[in-house]
């Protein structure tokens, strides 16, 4: 798994490990300890979710906390000549079809928001292509050739 990140993404998950932290796990945790007070535990929804949703908040803050530790925000090219990690690049399919991503670290990749990581099958080929190169994208859903329309640093 790659350790770069953007430092967007980086700061969005320092957020999230302080909120977890500083607010969520607070407020669960007054509220397993007034569920507890109530008696019966055995029978005490309040008190079961409480302590269930507290060892999430607590797997995510160590996963978290130790992906913090490891990861390296890294500056966005300013003018790529080639696809490289932080990019848009823009790309067409056989039918025409346009679509433009971010290349990401995979602690901040969200398909839906355009942003796709390097380390996945369609990330490792776009990497170090040029605009006008013809890339063959082997993907689980089927693969794709696609032609290479558009390198940015910033998103079209």
């Amino acid at each position: 798994m790659t350790n770069m990140i953007t430092a967007a993404g980086l700061r969005k998950l320092e957020e999230e490990f302080d909120y977890l932290w500083r607010i969520e796990r607070p407020k669960v945790v007054r509220g397993v300890s007034d569920a507890a007070a109530e008696g019966d535990r055995s029978e005490n929804a309040e008190y079961i979710y409480g302590k269930k949703r507290l060892r999430e908040i607590d797997k995510k803050l160590k996963h978290l906390g130790g992906r913090l530790k490891v990861l390296k925000a890294c500056s966005l090219p300013a003018n790529p000549k080639s696809v490289s990690f932080g990019c848009w690049v823009t790309y067409e399919d056989m039918d025409g079809a346009e679509r433009s991503y971010q290349l990401v670290g995979p602690d901040e990749f969200d398909v839906s928001a355009g942003k796709i990581s390097i380390d996945s099958p369609v990330g490792q080929a776009l990497l170090g292509k040029k605009v006008d190169d013809e890339v063959f994208i082997r993907r689980p859903s089927g693969d794709l050739t696609v032609y290479i329309t558009r390198i940015s640093p910033k998103q079209p």
